[in-house]
C-alpha cells in the first residue's frame, strides 16, 4: 500500500505497477472528504426532495387527477409553478416534479416515453441540461391510484416506485458507481479483409429499408460519389422514395419543388434557396444528385432548419427565441442521450468558433438541428405511405444513430440502416455499413478573383487577385459589380450562382460603375474570357 499526503490543490504523483492497466478507481471507498461526482450519486427520491433548487410544474391538463397530492406537497414546502410558464434556465437551475408523459417538458427534454404500468409511478432521470438535477416524472391512472404525499416521502431511498390503489407495488433503487473512475484502455479494432464485400453486394439489405442514412464528410466528392450510386441503384429497382437533404432548408420547399417541375432556372433555383448563404459548401459537389432527381422526378426533401434560428440558439439558448420562431421548433426534443452529449462535448471544446458560447447553448442547438430534420423525414413518410427515404447529411448527424436516426425512429418506429465513409470512421457500433472509396477530385469550380463587400445595397470590389480572370477582363479595385453576362449581381452569392457553372475558354461581359476622375460615377463595360 502507497499513501499520498495531498496538501495542495494539485498533486503529481506515480503510481508504479505490474503490467497494462485498463483503468483506475480513485477513492473506492471514500476516505477522502470531497464531493461526489455525478456517476457517484444514484438518482434516488432523496435527491428530489432535499433539493434547496426544486420546481413541482402544476399540469396544463389532467390537473384535476393530480390536485390533492399537488396540494399536499405544497404545503409541506415544495414550491410549485404553472408548467406553461417554465423556461429553459428554470429547468436547468432545479429540480423537476412533473405529472403526465405527455407534457410539454417531458416533450421538450426526452421526446416521448412510454406509459407506465397501470396504477401511479413515480420515477427518476437525470437532467439532461444539468447532471447535478434530476427531473421526476409522476403518472396516474386515476386519482385512487396515487398515495399520500407522506408515503412518498419514506420512499426516499428508491429511484422508481409504484403504486396500485394506495399501495405499494413496485420498488427500485439505482445504482451508482463507486469511486472516481478513469478508464485507461481503449481497444485496438482489427478488420478482416477476407470479409469485405461490394457495396453493391449489400444493397439487397440496404435498399429494403425505410430510411436509408448516407452520411457525408461534405468536402469529399468520393462521398457524394457513394451516396449517388444508392440512389441510382433505388431508382432502377423501381423504388418509391425521396431525397432528404440536410444542405437545404424547410422554409424553400416550393422554390425546390419549382426547380425540379421545370419552372425554375437552375441559377434562379440556387438563388431562391439562398444555396451559397446558407450552405457555402461548392454546389457541383451536389448538382450531379439533383440533376439525377430532376431528370427522374425523384423528390427531394428540404430537412433543415432556418440558419438564423440555430445560430440564435447556439449563441443565446432556447429561451431567447421569439413566439413565431418558437413556431418552428418540433413538438418534441430528446437531450437524454449522454453518449451523444458527451462526443458533442469534445467537439465544441476543439471548435475554433466557440468564443462567446456556452456548451449548454451549443448541445442544445445541435438536438434542434437534428430534431428538425427527423420531424421532416417523419412528416414526408407519413404523408406518402409507401414512400422510402435515402438522407444525406454530416457524417456526424448520423454516426452512432445518435443524431438523426433514433430521433425519426421515435417518431415513427421505421426500420433504417447506416452507411457511412469508413476510415477515420471506423468504430464498433458507428453505422451498419462503412464504405471505402478511393479519394475523387471533385469538379473544379472556376472563381472570378476577387475579394468583395457588400455595402449600401452594392457589391464592391476590395481587391483583384493578379492572374486572375477579374484581372485580365480589367477589373480594378473600387469597381461596383452591377452584371456578369446578363446575369444581374445583387449580392455576393450572386457572382457564386454566376460562376459555379463557367468553363475555361468562355467569353464574359462584366458591367461596372468606375469611380469618374473627379465626382461621380460611370458606366464600364468589359470583355474577357474565363
Amino acid at each position: 500500500m502507497q499513501t499520498l499526503d495531498i496538501g495542495k490543490e494539485k498533486e503529481i504523483f506515480e503510481l508504479p505497477v505490474e503490467g497494462t492497466p485498463l483503468g483506475i478507481v480513485f477513492d473506492r471507498d471514500y476516505d477522502v472528504m470531497r464531493k461526489l461526482v455525478h456517476e457517484e450519486s444514484p438518482l434516488l427520491i432523496s435527491g428530489l426532495l432535499g433539493d434547496d433548487k426544486k420546481l413541482l410544474l402544476i399540469p396544463d391538463e389532467e390537473r384535476e387527477k393530480y390536485s390533492d397530492f399537488i396540494d399536499a406537497l405544497k404545503k409541506a414546502g415544495f414550491p410549485a409553478q404553472e408548467e406553461t410558464e417554465i423556461n429553459d434556465e428554470d429547468i436547468k437551475s432545479h429540480s423537476l416534479l412533473i405529472f403526465g408523459n405527455e407534457n410539454r417538458v417531458v416533450k421538450r427534454l426526452f421526446g416521448h416515453i412510454e406509459v407506465p404500468a397501470t396504477g401511479f409511478s413515480l420515477s427518476l432521470r437525470k437532467n439532461p441540461l444539468n447532471q447535478s438535477k434530476v427531473i421526476a416524472i409522476a403518472y396516474a391512472d386515476t386519482k385512487e391510484d396515487i398515495p399520500s404525499q407522506e408515503t412518498i416521502s419514506h420512499m426516499d431511498r428508491y429511484s422508481s416506485v409504484r403504486f396500485r390503489n394506495g399501495k405499494n407495488v413496485e420498488k427500485t433503487a439505482g445504482e451508482a458507481a463507486r469511486g472516481i473512475v478513469f478508464n485507461l484502455h481503449k481497444p485496438l479494432l482489427t478488420i478482416q479483409p477476407g470479409k469485405l464485400t461490394k457495396l453493391e453486394d449489400d444493397f439487397d439489405n440496404i435498399l429494403n429499408k425505410a430510411v436509408i442514412y448516407a452520411g457525408e464528410r461534405h468536402m469529399n466528392y468520393e462521398d457524394h460519389q457513394t451516396q449517388l450510386k444508392i440512389i441510382m441503384n433505388l431508382h432502377e429497382r423501381g423504388h418509391k422514395f425521396a431525397i432528404g437533404m440536410e444542405m437545404f432548408q424547410r422554409p424553400f420547399q416550393k422554390d425546390i419543388n419549382d426547380y425540379l417541375s421545370g419552372a425554375l432556372s437552375e441559377k434562379e433555383f440556387l438563388k431562391r434557396t439562398q444555396y451559397f448563404k446558407r450552405w457555402q459548401f461548392d454546389y457541383n459537389l451536389y448538382q450531379e444528385i439533383i440533376e439525377y432527381a430532376k431528370a427522374k422526378r425523384i423528390p427531394i426533401i428540404a430537412l433543415n432548419l432556418w440558419t438564423e434560428i440555430v445560430k440564435k440558439v447556439s449563441t443565446d439558448g432556447l429561451d431567447s427565441l421569439t413566439d413565431i420562431e418558437r413556431a418552428e421548433l418540433p413538438d418534441s426534443m430528446d437531450m437524454s442521450d449522454e453518449e451523444y452529449r458527451n462526443r458533442l462535448e469534445e467537439v465544441f471544446r476543439q471548435h475554433k468558433s466557440r468564443e462567446n458560447k456556452t456548451f449548454e447553448n451549443f448541445y442544445q442547438a445541435q438536438i434542434l438541428w437534428d430534431e428538425t430534420m427527423a420531424r421532416s423525414i417523419d412528416e414526408f413518410l407519413r404523408k406518402n405511405p409507401g414512400y422510402q427515404m435515402i438522407v444525406l447529411a454530416g457524417a456526424g448527424h448520423i454516426m452512432y444513430g445518435s443524431g438523426i436516426p433514433k430521433r425519426a425512429y421515435r417518431l415513427n418506429k421505421k426500420d433504417y440502416v447506416i452507411v457511412l465513409p469508413g476510415g477515420e470512421f471506423i468504430d464498433t457500433d458507428i453505422g451498419d455499413y462503412l464504405v471505402t472509396a478511393e479519394p475523387v477530385a471533385p469538379p473544379t469550380t472556376l472563381k472570378l478573383g476577387v475579394v468583395l463587400k457588400e455595402r449600401d445595397g452594392h457589391v464592391g470590389i476590395e481587391k483583384v487577385v493578379p492572374g486572375s480572370i477579374a484581372k485580365s477582363a480589367g477589373l480594378e479595385k473600387g469597381d461596383i459589380l452591377l452584371s456578369l453576362n446578363d446575369w444581374k449581381i445583387e449580392d455576393i452569392d450572386d457572382v457564386n450562382i454566376y460562376m459555379f457553372d463557367k468553363k475555361r475558354g468562355e467569353k464574359i461581359t462584366i458591367k461596372v460603375l468606375r469611380k469618374k476622375f473627379l465626382v461621380g460615377y460611370k458606366e464600364v463595360v468589359l470583355n474577357g474570357t474565363i
